[in-house]
């Protein structure tokens, strides 16, 4: 097992170390995931970052496990929508974890908000 290089940090309520640089860009907070004509309310935990290979923004994370989405999914991946408070993307929902957490990617704009100080770091 690897050793925790955060062990005894202060974090978040994300939990991420206080103070600790990102390089990633993200959103943690409420959302909706829009499944057919179903729309279930979640938490999520999305970063995200520019990849010059193929020229596109890739944004990630994970969905707070919740038994009415994973009812509906049943494991399996879907194609959804997700709707933050900043806008809503297609997305893919895939590979819960142990704990119930449904990974959610996707790909160009993200459904959170640039901060353009961090994407445009030298």
């Amino acid at each position: 097992m690897a050793p925790d290089i955060h062990a005894g940090a202060e974090a978040d309520e994300t939990g991420h170390p206080v103070g600790e640089e990102l390089d990633d860009v993200g959103y943690a907070g409420p959302a909706t995931v829009l499944l057919g004509e179903a729309e279930v309310s979640v938490q999520v935990d999305l970063r995200g970052n520019f990849q010059p290979i193929d020229g596109l923004f890739h944004w990630y994370g994970r969905v707070a496990a919740n038994p009415e989405l994973d009812a509906l999914v049943k494991g399996n991946r879907a194609d959804v929508v997700l709707r933050t408070p900043h806008s809503e993307r297609p997305a893919e929902l895939a590979d819960p974890d142990l704990w119930g957490r449904f990974r959610i990617s996707g790909e160009s704009t993200p459904p959170f908000d640039l901060d353009l100080d961090v994407v445009n770091r030298d």
